[in-house]
């Protein structure tokens, strides 16, 4: 029985094991997932993770759960070696091991790109992961309630400052969710006005949102400064040390939270510790029917799909374009690079991969969203619910849209949860507090014998 070893458990890697399941024969090929993370990120829904419109554990997608059929290693992949068919694995625990394979597929996805600045990696939280959304999240509701306390001055205003860094969809709809739930706090909060909000969006080149037109782009940028927001654009950030951040611009200011969502970058893996074909870019050299290699010359048993792979776009009109890293080609990638295992495995000719856009829908806040396909334009209450009605009928297993749409319900009737769990992040703090405060009485009792 041949073995299929899958790099990464996102979108593409998920997608791809879970039809193999569905389309594989019994004993016709064994299945291995190899990720560190128990779940799949459904990422469209960090930005409402961030609002508390979505509850974080609705955004993770258990992989043991619906991967019923493949065997899942938590632990990353640290070597490729396809001469010898061997992955090198680094477990969650224990010591680094390798596993032998007969095809490998390579979803191992993209890590957030950053750059060599004073405090940025310090003092900045990333949007890739549930995790970071939760923190960011309760970062912003524990600074409310601390700044709620404080007089007006420099502290209070630290506290309640706010920059992202990085103006593509996820940085614009983060950044919206969190501007928004900031403004609906305030009625929460008397002591505090909007005046002490200072939100600061920070964009290198010119525009935001450059999936978009101008017209709604620009409908965007009146939205989210009508809000209270600062776009710097065609600015970049100089430094952030000990919080203290300094624009190119000339902007100076003290911020309490950093959002870093400038762009994706190759992992370590793709960059340096394969013998797959790379490009200049780090990306997985990747054929249009997802197989790895170019047109003259395909690297057997060796398949890719993601934000990895440099697959070629069919379907633009531009020579030599790649298909965009995002969330609706890795999802149909994973799909069909499933059915071409099948057909490759069965001796049939695998497929190409060719995907026109469905257009770019986004929420900016509760009730509030954009969508555009071609010159297709909508905006406000109705692009919101398009965006609700896509991702709840995208989110993959049934179990993940009925909790979803039971707590968008909830939120109808009750508002949105504002109540911070940042503690979690220590959770033995109150023990170790309480059992130094308050000694057990028969201890007290010993200790005057």
């Amino acid at each position: 029985m041949r073995t299929i070893v899958v790099v990464g458990g996102g979108y593409a890697g998920f997608y791809t094991a879970w039809k193999l399941e569905k389309k594989l024969r019994r004993g016709e090929a064994e299945v291995v997932l190899i990720d560190p993370r128990p779940y799949m990120t459904y990422q469209p829904f960090l930005p409402e993770v961030l609002s508390g419109s979505v509850e974080a554990r609705h955004a993770a997608i258990s992989l043991r759960r619906n991967l019923r059929r493949t065997r899942i290693i938590a632990g990353s992949v640290t070597t490729v070696e396809h001469a010898r068919r061997t992955v090198t694995i680094h477990p969650v625990s224990g010591d680094d091991f390798e596993l032998p394979y007969d095809v490998i597929v390579v979803t191992a996805g993209a890590v957030t790109r950053t750059f060599d600045l004073p405090g940025i990696a310090e003092h900045a939280i990333g949007m890739k992961h549930v995790e970071e959304a939760v923190a960011v999240r309760d970062r912003l509701l524990t600074a409310f309630d601390e700044a709620s306390v404080l007089p007006p001055g420099p502290v209070r205003r630290r506290l309640l400052t706010v920059v992202f860094v990085g103006a593509g969809f996820n940085g614009v709809e983060s950044f919206g969710e969190l501007l928004s739930l900031a403004n609906s706090l305030l009625k929460s909060y008397p002591s505090l006005t909007r005046d002490d909000l200072s939100f600061h969006m920070v964009e290198a080149t010119s525009r935001i949102l450059p999936e978009v037109t101008d017209g709604p782009r620009a409908w965007v940028r009146r939205l989210l400064e009508g809000r209270g927001g600062h776009l710097h654009l065609e600015t970049t950030v100089v430094s952030a040390t000990g919080g203290h951040v300094v624009l190119s611009d000339g902007s100076e200011f003290d911020a309490e939270l950093i959002v870093w969502t400038a762009g994706n970058a190759a992992t370590r893996l793709v960059r340096g510790h394969t013998d797959l074909p790379v490009t200049t870019r780090g990306l997985i050299q990747t054929r249009p029917d997802l197989r790895v290699g170019t047109d003259d010359d395909i690297v057997p048993d060796a398949w890719a799909a993601g934000d990895d792979a440099a697959i070629p776009d069919l379907a633009s009109d531009v020579p030599g374009a790649l298909t965009v890293p995002n969330a609706q080609n890795a999802v149909r990638q994973g799909k069909l690079l499933a059915k071409n295992l099948i057909a490759n495995l069965r001796g049939r000719e695998p497929k190409q991969y060719k995907h026109h856009s469905l257009g770019s829908v986004a929420t900016l806040g509760l009730g509030t969203g954009v969508f555009q396909f071609r010159r297709i334009v909508v905006k406000g209450l109705l692009a919101w619910l398009m965006h609700r009605g896509y991702h709840v009928l995208a989110v993959p297993t049934w179990d993940r849209k009925v909790r979803v749409l039971a707590i968008w319900l909830a939120a109808v009737f009750y508002g949105r949860d504002i109540v911070s769990l940042a503690s979690v992040q220590q959770p033995r703090a109150a023990f170790t507090t309480e059992a130094d405060q308050n000694p057990h009485p028969l201890t007290q009792k010993a200790n005057h014998l």
